[in-house]
């Protein structure tokens, strides 16, 4: 047997387990574990909101005297329920899961006839990374570095601009950086609205009411989802115009910079809502998917 032969044993055997029940279990695993963080954290935000969630304003970091309205906010929430420590482990290996199908689908492609493109295959390893370091965070958090999961991700971000600031053409680099994710949540909010996510579901086993369901959680979760990115993206922007890292917000400023709107706390609440919905989203995503 020749080596290319071997090659090509390898590449079939690697294809076959990235189509196996063991990873379609992974990545619906991987939707419930990011429903439940989404839906915390609308939770907190919804508190934030009326008032139940500490301070606000930029720079609050943390809110002192109530909870993060993040993914460091949700796993405190998480932790402090009974048998809360499973309930963190099952959520990092749902993570777990979802990056190890996201890596699938750059290696060998995706489901759909437009799976295989470069661009598709680029994407899912973006998603790879994101949803790796982000298992390891609930992971980390879970076996007890709390500094790991349920640190201010404002000051993460604080952290990280400061640090990118200083690097050469640090202001651009920043400044793109903050447009791409700008960029990123209006096109996740504009693919909510046109409803792109139908190519992804098996719409034929589903009735009526659930295609319902799935739209209305859908939209309305992507669009205050995209928002949230585009408003995180700005802040990220401003920071390199001014040169001043402070200006830079991690989710939880981001989410309460929203109650600073005329709208005032009612539109942070609108996004806290979406957010849940997206919530519930990701777990209809875990039936109705086609992975």
């Amino acid at each position: 047997m020749n080596a290319r032969t071997l090659t090509d044993k390898g590449r079939g055997t690697a294809e076959q387990a990235a189509d196996s029940k063991a990873m379609d279990a992974a990545a619906r695993w991987g939707f419930v574990a990011r429903g439940a963080i989404y839906l915390l954290v609308g939770v907190l935000a919804l508190r934030v909101a009326f008032g139940d969630g500490g301070g606000s304003g930029s720079g609050s970091g943390s809110g002192e005297g109530g909870q993060q309205a993040d993914r460091g906010g949700a796993l405190a929430e998480i932790a402090e329920k009974p048998m809360g420590a499973v309930l963190l482990w099952a959520l990092g290996a749902g993570l777990v899961g979802m990056a190890l199908w996201r890596l699938s689908e750059a290696l060998f492609g995706a489901a759909g006839p437009d799976g295989h493109k470069a661009g598709k295959r680029l994407l899912s390893a973006g998603r790879a990374v994101f949803y790796g370091f982000t298992a390891y965070s609930v992971l980390a958090f879970a076996a007890g570095d709390e500094g790991s999961g349920s640190g201010s991700s404002d000051q993460e971000s604080r952290d990280i601009t400061a640090r990118a600031l200083e690097l050469p053409g640090g202001r651009w680099i920043v400044g793109v950086a903050g447009a791409a994710i700008a960029a990123a949540g209006l096109w996740i909010g504009v693919r909510a609205v046109l409803r792109k996510y139908h190519k992804h579901l098996k719409l034929a086993e589903m009735s009526r009411p659930v295609r319902r369901f799935v739209d209305v959680t859908g939209v309305g979760g992507g669009t205050a989802r995209g928002a949230l990115f585009a408003a995180a993206g700005v802040f990220v922007v401003l920071a390199a115009v001014a040169y001043e890292p402070d200006r830079a917000k991690g989710v939880d400023d981001t989410l309460r910079s929203f109650t600073e709107t005329s709208a005032g706390p009612w539109l942070l609440a609108l996004v806290a809502v979406g957010l849940m919905l997206f919530g519930l989203f990701s777990w209809a995503m875990a039936r109705w998917r086609r992975v």
